[in-house]
């Protein structure tokens, strides 16, 4: 249970994880016959020493140590604050598009390349199979070692990346395929490079060719959900989020450098709770449809049912898609963005306005 990684927040669990990691060094230690598989002549002894008094107290602490764990860790993930989430969201263990890639899909033949100037490893894109689904998958990846982390930009990527996911997009769309997009970007990348080769005009071009693409397509926020970054690849007919992932227009670092002048804890916790980006958030805002739920104290300690869940969710919403005509599909994505951001405004009633002559 313990992590070479360890969130601030978690430090409660850190002692009992202690405690839990000594007692079953000493089962191991004392009665190696309950912490292996016994064989077939170790069975009698193994029935001996199950009922040594030591044996079962040994076991009931570990049973007990393994519930408190449990208990407060579903304590502490239940009362996360948004800037606590927008951690969890970047742990480095936490799955990314290529380990739910390896995970959910069949038969994935990655693509390569935007015909224009390059390849851009921050966006992954490729034919696969998820459930009885066809589908075109593209997300972006961070890396995870630090020499993929710096191939991929941590997850931002160029023009040549937005360019590449559009192209294969456009290729889905000629062969009817479903396409699957997978974010995970704190933002586009922001350098000269990048702005040079038309960084804004790729997002853009994307958006609104995604918006009229003739099949369907759904989109799932799986760790950070940053920006024009975020949108270049989810103009979709259903966007989901993870539940500890989050989504928003700036992260809070750089809303707390623009309203306070500096980013620390304090401003990026004040940043984060004003930016609504929790996935709770963005589904009572109208932003996403739906919730994907995660194991208990994030996917990344549970990351097979985690892809679990995210795959039994692209199955069930394409289901629900692909039974759609084309122009009703395009129909509904386009009102569904123009739906966002409308409010009503409601004239007072000129009558209440009079005094009571009494």
């Amino acid at each position: 249970m313990s992590s070479f990684y360890s969130l601030d927040f978690e430090k409660p669990l850190a002692e009992l994880a202690q405690r839990l990691a000594a007692a079953e060094a000493r089962l191991k230690s004392d009665f190696p016959a309950l912490a292996t598989e016994p064989g077939p002549d170790e069975i009698a002894n193994l029935q001996a020493v199950a009922v040594d008094p030591a044996a079962q107290r040994l076991q009931a602490e570990i049973a007990d140590l393994r519930a408190q764990h449990q208990r407060q860790l579903t304590e502490i993930y239940s009362r996360l604050t948004p800037w606590q989430t927008v951690r969890v969201a970047r742990h480095p263990a936490r799955p990314q598009t290529r380990d739910y890639i390896s995970m959910i899909t069949r038969d994935f033949a990655e693509l390569h390349g935007d015909r224009r100037f390059g390849e851009d490893p921050a966006i992954v894109t490729g034919f696969a199979r998820i459930g009885p689904f066809k589908v075109m998958v593209v997300g972006h990846q961070k890396g995870k070692e630090t020499s993929e982390k710096i191939a991929c930009h941590f997850g931002c990527a160029h023009p040549e990346g937005y360019r590449k996911a559009l192209a294969k997009m456009e290729l889905a769309a000629k062969f009817g395929v479903p396409i699957v997009t997978l974010v995970d970007t704190p933002g586009a990348y922001p350098g000269l490079g990048a702005e040079q080769r038309g960084q804004a005009e790729a997002i853009a071009v994307n958006m609104r060719e995604m918006s009229r693409l003739p099949v369907p397509i759904v989109s799932i926020i799986i760790g950070e959900g940053g920006s024009g970054g975020a949108l270049g690849i989810a103009v979709a007919d259903r966007v989901a989020m993870l539940a500890n992932s989050w989504y928003s227009v700036i992260s809070p670092e750089g809303c707390a450098a623009i309203l306070w002048k500096e980013a620390n804890e304090q401003t990026n916790s004040a940043a984060a709770q004003s930016l609504k980006l929790t996935a709770k958030d963005n589904l009572a805002l109208g932003i996403i449809d739906s919730i994907i739920p995660e194991p208990v104290g994030g996917a990344h300690r549970d990351p097979k049912a985690a892809a679990e869940s995210l795959r039994h969710w692209i199955v069930h919403t394409l289901e629900e898609l692909v039974a759609l005509p084309a122009d009703d599909l395009m129909a509904a994505r386009y009102a569904r963005f123009r739906r966002m951001g409308q409010w009503l405004e409601q004239t007072p009633d000129a009558s209440a306005a009079v005094a009571d002559p009494a």
